[in-house]
């Protein structure tokens, strides 16, 4: 009832939000779903783990695309995006399968082959690709009698023997670790950014509260054909363009660590160096790349994410390597966690059993070694909430799907 009295008020302030895609700002879930997609592989020098899961949203809109060793006579070049699909999920199911396609397959890209793979010529040809399916999901769209109203993000990278091609469209993002810190991260694009904010505005079109019309928060995205009409304009000069950033980094072997993939419900709560030194604390002490992809997504949901959440994790020959001291470390940790959860349940004596959220904050309060850089005690919170569990077998659920946000 609230929400709607707020809507009809926004609307009497606002007359032009009477278009508002209130379905892009999406709907939550009593509790969270944490069942995880997982797949891996390896191939062309390439190690890759990816992990996806629906969290507090209503529904799952991201897709995803992972392909070492390409058709067309690209044996020795890899593929990897994430799509974060907003107001519906088949654009972003529809380019998960045919993307790749449309950008080896097309003219340019071919032309760029033939050119013995000149960087700018192939970073023309993946813009070709984007601009074609873009096109073609329209015509499908239009032949079924109604626009798909659904968009996504497109954030991946082409990897060839030479090279990394970093490809972005919207407000995903990639990152990539060299040397032990942060190298090459693209940049989002959002309606306020001033170039993105003019292509707009020339359109025809305003930015109000950071959104597109006041409607959508991404001003590059696949789909969202309602802002892609505006007669005497190209696909490029639209309100939302289809035309990807396309950045070019040449490999370097002895440095080269990991690239990360991820949709915006990764970026929200962690800034560029703290998830590039959360991933190189885990791969310390794993080199199981699901696990690691998989603590990402949980260490983010506990940081109070309310969004879908999805993460490519591909690694290079220079990753880091698991060390003992570091898997020696993190046992050491675990195990004082352990031990302070049962000192705190204890010790609330006559006033009955803490709930997770005391615990949780008493935590947060203290000065606690060797967390892991970047997730902090958020991604610990999974070991804390085993042994609370095991010590007080007859809790509610109600803390079950709290925030790490919640409790502190």
């Amino acid at each position: 009832m609230k929400l709607c009295l707020f809507i009809i008020l926004l609307k009497l302030v606002f007359p032009c939000l009477d278009n508002f895609r209130w379905d892009t700002m999406g709907a939550f879930l009593d509790k969270p779903k944490m069942e995880k997609y997982n797949s891996h592989g390896e191939g062309n020098s390439l190690r890759y783990g990816l992990s996806s899961m629906q969290g507090w949203r209503v529904e799952m809109e991201d897709a995803h695309t992972a392909v070492i060793g390409l058709p067309h006579g690209l044996d020795l070049w890899s593929f990897f995006a994430v799509y974060d699909g907003h107001a519906g999920s088949q654009v972003a199911k529809y380019c998960c399968e045919h993307l790749l396609e449309h950008i080896t397959t097309n003219s340019d890209f071919q032309t760029a082959l033939q050119e013995n793979a000149s960087v700018d010529s192939v970073k023309n040809g993946i813009r070709t690709g984007f601009l074609q399916i873009d096109e073609h999901m329209r015509t499908i769209s239009e032949k079924k009698h109604g626009v798909d109203r659904s968009g996504s993000t497109a954030v991946g990278v082409l990897i060839s023997p030479t090279h990394v091609y970093f490809i972005n469209c919207g407000d995903s993002r990639a990152l990539q670790s060299r040397a032990g810190a942060v190298h090459f991260f693209t940049q989002d694009h959002k309606p306020n950014n001033p170039l993105e904010k003019e292509r707009i505005q020339n359109a025809g079109g305003s930015v109000m509260i950071q959104r597109v019309n006041g409607s959508l928060a991404v001003s590059r995205a696949l789909g969202d054909f309602d802002y892609k009409c505006v007669h005497g304009k190209g696909p490029t000069e639209q309100l939302v363009s289809p035309e990807p950033e396309v950045y070019a980094i040449e490999r370097c072997e002895a440095e080269d660590e990991f690239i990360i993939l991820a949709c915006d419900g990764i970026w929200d709560v962690m800034a560029n160096e703290q998830l590039c030194d959360f991933v190189r604390s885990r791969l310390e002490v794993t080199d199981d790349l699901e696990r690691v992809s998989n603590e990402i997504l949980d260490t983010c949901l506990y940081k109070g994410s309310r969004d879908n959440m999805s993460v490519v994790l591909v690694c290079f020959s220079g990753v880091p390597k698991v060390s003992p001291e570091a898997v020696k470390r993190e046992a050491e940790l675990d195990k004082y966690l352990e031990s302070r959860v049962e000192e705190i349940m204890k010790k609330q004596g006559d006033e009955g059993v803490p709930d997770l959220v005391h615990v949780m904050r008493t935590l947060a309060s203290e000065s606690i070694p060797n967390l892991p850089p970047g997730g902090e005690l958020a991604s610990k919170r999974s070991v804390i909430e085993a042994v609370y569990n095991k010590l007080n077998p007859y809790r509610s659920d109600d803390t079950d799907s709290a925030s790490t946000d919640d409790m502190w």
